[in-house]
């Protein structure tokens, strides 16, 4: 079982991810109200653009470090991660799914959230999206100063297998800080006790990713970036990132 170096952020690093964690959060508090039946993808992408520019930060999904083709991810109904916004307007009760990257100060923030166009849900879907938030905050919740991933995994699995829903194993969460993807991956499965060290200091985006199927992926040849249920079964995708503290963890992605 290996520790994970320390990221050993400055004083002006840790603020920059902070402003970057409430714009982010702003932004996706005010998004909600733009979804709605008959908007597509790429007008979502194009009010996102003009808003993280607006509140001064950088879209990150745009940077070299990405080159994805629009500032956010739009995935909906049986689409896990990595949606391409597209022209295709949504209907109402589709089940969509959000995730950003914005960077200040050359620190990112990571945020995923998925939510139900134009009605509340219920049944299979309100299963799916309460479910696998729930599971986010329960990854939160085993952060009580350094942490193995291991600890983060299991809590994710045991609130999702409860449920009987299909739990993403390819896709896992990481690090954060300079870089968007950093040591060490964060699976939405394992055992106490198990897998790397993250030491105190650090930051982690935990997102767990859940189907109302089985657990296989596939990827969408159509673009190159789409991550599809392999079953055509819906999914859902939540994520904050988190800074690991003495006593628990601080989530900055929060307003």
């Amino acid at each position: 079982m290996s520790l994970v170096p320390a990221q050993n952020f400055t004083p002006d690093e840790l603020r920059c991810m902070r402003e970057a964690g409430k714009i982010l959060a702003s932004i996706f508090r005010d998004l909600r109200d733009q979804v709605k039946t008959g908007v597509t993808g790429k007008e979502l992408d194009a009010w996102v653009e003009k808003e993280i520019k607006a509140r001064g930060a950088i879209a990150t999904y745009k940077t070299p470090e990405v080159n994805f083709p629009g500032v956010i991810c739009i995935s909906p109904n049986d689409v896990v991660v990595h949606g391409v916004p597209t022209n295709i307007p949504f209907a109402k009760g589709d089940v969509v799914g959000f995730d950003l990257v914005i960077e200040v100060g050359g620190m990112k923030a990571d945020s995923a959230f998925t939510m139900c166009v134009d009605e509340d849900p219920t049944g299979a879907k309100k299963l799916l999206l309460n479910t696998t938030e729930k599971s986010l905050y329960a990854g939160i919740d085993a952060v009580h100063g350094a942490v193995r991933t291991g600890d983060i995994g299991a809590a994710v699995e045991n609130v999702l297998k409860r449920a009987k829903l299909g739990i993403v194993r390819n896709l896992v969460g990481h690090g954060i800080g300079r870089s968007m993807h950093e040591k060490p991956d964060v699976p939405n499965y394992g055992q106490r006790g198990s897998g790397a060290l993250v030491p105190v200091g650090n930051a982690i985006a935990i997102e767990p990713m859940a189907t109302l199927g089985g657990w296989k992926i596939m990827q969408d040849d159509s673009d190159g970036w789409t991550i599809r249920t392999a079953d055509g079964s819906l999914a859902a995708h939540f994520e904050h990132t988190i800074l690991i503290t003495e006593n628990g963890c601080e989530i900055i992605t929060q307003l």
